[in-house]
C-alpha cells in the first residue's frame, strides 16, 4: 500500500509542477525563454512518468514522453541563450 501511495505523491507533484508552471507563465511571473520553464516542466514530466512505471498507461505515457522531450529541447535552448549572453559580455 505504501508503495502505491508513493507513486501516486510524486505523479500529483509532477501535476502541480507542470499545472503550476504553466499558471506562472500565463500571470508573466515566468518567461518560456528562460532556464525555469523548461526546468520545471521536465522535472514534472519525469515526475509523472515515475509515477506511471506502477500503474502504466500508454496514451499518459506518451504525452509525458513528448513533454519531456520538449521541455530538453527548451533546456537546452535556454543554456545556448545564457551561454550566447555571457559570451557577449566578455
Amino acid at each position: 500500500m505504501q508503495a502505491n501511495y508513493l507513486y501516486d505523491v510524486i505523479g500529483v507533484i509532477g501535476v502541480l509542477l507542470i499545472v503550476g508552471t504553466y499558471f506562472l507563465l500565463m500571470i508573466h511571473r515566468v518567461s518560456a525563454r528562460e532556464l525555469t520553464y523548461p526546468l520545471l516542466n521536465a522535472v514534472g514530466a519525469a515526475f509523472i512518468i515515475f509515477s506511471l512505471l506502477h500503474n502504466f498507461n500508454f496514451a499518459a505515457f506518451l504525452i509525458e514522453l513528448f513533454w519531456l522531450i520538449i521541455s530538453i529541447i527548451g533546456i537546452a535552448s535556454a543554456v545556448r541563450t545564457r551561454m550566447n549572453t555571457h559570451n557577449k559580455k566578455l
